[in-house]
């Protein structure tokens, strides 16, 4: 039975990180969307000009995914050669 290259074990324990970080999106932006968004108009604050819930679903929510996002592949991911000569490990 041939073994299992070294490079899936990586690419699936990635694949995972990065659903992941799409589930965790959208659980972020489903929360303050919906969360705060059921409310009636006229009970809104407003941040910047933008309904609260816009601007935490929306806006700081972009703006976390791109922290994490940046944090995740920095420190998590590792450089994979794609060529057949590196299947010496």
């Amino acid at each position: 039975m041939k073994e299992t290259d070294w490079r899936f074990k990586i690419a699936n324990r990635e694949a995972l990180i990065g659903l992941g970080l799409a589930v965790f999106n959208f659980l972020w932006w489903f929360g303050f969307a919906y969360g705060m968004g059921s409310r009636p108009v006229e009970e809104y604050s407003y941040v910047f000009g933008l309904p609260d819930w816009f601007f935490w679903s929306c806006v700081v929510g972009f703006l976390v995914i791109v922290v994490l996002v940046i944090v995740i592949v920095k420190f998590f991911f590792v450089e994979v050669p794609f060529d057949e000569e590196g299947d010496d490990r």
